[in-house]
């Protein structure tokens, strides 16, 4: 077959026409003779090439409607609730300092390569552009960040808090709460060297499911830093410390692959049988106290974990803080704490991430600043809210009034309130088609619209709009001169509360 492939067509067998190509051909037959028969008969005109294309391969395949594999299309009730989540993210952001950036979805590929082993570097949607370059749709947003940062050291105002909210692109597979495209809230702080950074993130963090309804009931943080397994691995057991990010790499493998497989490729690393199982009995511990005995009573990382745990009591949050040493996250760059945000009812992925990541602008050449982020996907947090019966339940629109003709003659009456209406601030719909009263009621409800403003024969005739409160019930004679007045005097409405 691939020598066949290889030669000419000129000099390759004919292939075996199918029922539907020989099918397709009579029928482009029967239609060049239709044409013929056409010219002939002095017939002119021009055809849409689109139809020539249609009329000469016969009936065309239903085309595939779905989206890409991992990927989704946003209807506006997908956006609704979309614009509520980022929304709140936004708002959390605001309430803590931070300042809002993005950057292009499609960067240089060499700013996600590295060599630690980390999935993501397998999992990018590489492409090369016209000119040879390589690049790479965006899998995560702090190599961006740190190309920004970088573009700009010495010249930004220190300590930088900044958020955003891009979509980012992994080819893996698709599981429950995640996807091959998704949304994430990133909030990042350089520039602060003291665990302040991480106590303030993780006060963010906490404080935005706090907003939506979530309680440390239902949500944990699981928290470790990688000073453990430096002071382990390194320190004690005589990892090369050339081979100590990619050996976390590995470790963080441990709730997606069984512990042998694990044990096998850490061995691969230089440690031996009785180092991991050190490893694997220091990672089981849940207290402090077990730890120092480990590391020892100076170690350095269990000063860092208690001061942590310390500093979340300050903010309120300890009840939310869960020591796990596992946790090590799947990226390299991290230097020190490491946190993830868990569904303590165990159905769900990770719901968010990050850490200290101090020594990133030097990988990338620049002099090392301190830093510390994380990452909040958008899927797993819906299904989160949706397992847990906490979706709020939202209006497909911002849509507050309805203006309803009641027929064509009083179109353009309806036109100027409408945009008097939309003058004075108030989101309006206008109905743009000859409809029954009973479509408007319904067109109403469906917006989630708080008033119909009729304009009807008689009161329009006497320069007035008859408006109803859909809330109250309640109607009322309304000066179609004065509609901006009786939008002024409107109390606002409030936002859908949570189901």
């Amino acid at each position: 077959m691939r020598l066949k492939a290889l030669l000419p067509e000129s000099l390759q067998t004919p292939k075996r026409r199918t029922k539907e190509e020989k099918k397709a051909q009579k029928e482009q037959e029967k239609m060049e003779q239709e044409q013929k028969a056409q010219s002939a008969g002095g017939g002119e005109g021009r055809t849409s090439a689109a139809v020539t294309q249609v009329k000469s391969e016969g009936k065309q395949q239903a085309m595939d409607l779905n989206p890409p594999r991992g990927t989704r299309d946003f209807y506006p009730e997908d956006m609704a609730l979309r614009s509520w989540l980022f929304g709140r993210w936004r708002e959390t952001a605001r309430l803590y300092g931070f300042e809002e950036y993005d950057a292009p979805v499609l960067e240089s590929e060499e700013l996600y390569v590295r060599k630690a082993g980390e999935d993501v570097t397998q999992q990018l949607y590489s492409m090369e552009d016209r000119s040879g370059r390589k690049l790479a749709l965006r899998p995560e947003m702090t190599p961006s960040l740190a190309r920004m940062v970088l573009a700009r050291q010495g010249s930004l105002a220190l300590p930088l808090k900044w958020y955003s909210i891009p979509q980012c692109w992994r080819y893996e597979r698709t599981t429950r709460g995640r996807r091959r495209e998704h949304y994430q809230w990133n909030l990042d702080v350089w520039g602060a060297q003291g665990l302040t950074a991480e106590a303030e993130l993780l006060g963010a963090a906490v404080g935005f499911m706090g907003n939506i309804g979530l309680t440390s009931e239902e949500v944990g943080v699981k928290v470790s830093t990688r000073s453990v397994l430096s002071e382990l691995l390194v320190d004690k057991l005589g990892l090369a410390p050339d081979r100590f990010a990619s050996t976390c790499v590995l470790i963080d493998k441990l709730d997606k692959l069984p512990q042998e497989e694990v044990r096998t490729a850490l061995e691969e690393q230089g440690l031996t049988p009785a180092d991991a199982d050190v490893l694997f009995s220091t990672l089981a511990l849940k207290d402090l106290d077990a730890l120092a005995k480990v590391l020892g009573d100076d170690s350095a990382a269990v000063r860092e974990l208690k001061e942590l745990f310390r500093l979340g009591t300050a903010y309120g949050y300890a009840d939310w803080l869960v020591l796990d040493l596992t946790v090590v996250r799947g990226l390299a760059y991290y230097t020190g704490v490491v946190f993830e945000g868990f569904d303590r009812s165990g159905e769900l992925r990770a719901i968010f991430g990050g850490g200290r990541y101090d020594k990133l602008l030097g990988s990338f050449g620049g002099e090392d600043l301190p830093a510390a982020g994380f990452g909040f996907g958008d899927a797993v947090i819906v299904e989160l809210l949706k397992m847990n019966g906490k979706l709020p339940a939202l209006a497909r629109t911002e849509v507050q009034a309805v203006v309803f003709p009641f027929d064509e003659d009083l179109r353009e009456t309806a036109m100027g309130a409408a945009a008097a209406l939309r003058g004075a601030g108030m989101a309006t719909d206008l109905v743009l088609d000859k409809k029954k009263t009973k479509w408007a009621f319904k067109h109403a409800e469906k917006l989630g619209a708080h008033y119909l403003v009729f304009i009807a024969p008689t009161e329009a005739a006497e320069g007035m709009a008859r408006v109803k409160d859909l809330d109250s019930g309640e109607e009322e004679n309304v000066p179609l001169a004065g509609l901006a007045e009786w939008v002024a005097a409107r109390p606002p409405r409030s936002e859908p509360k949570l189901e």
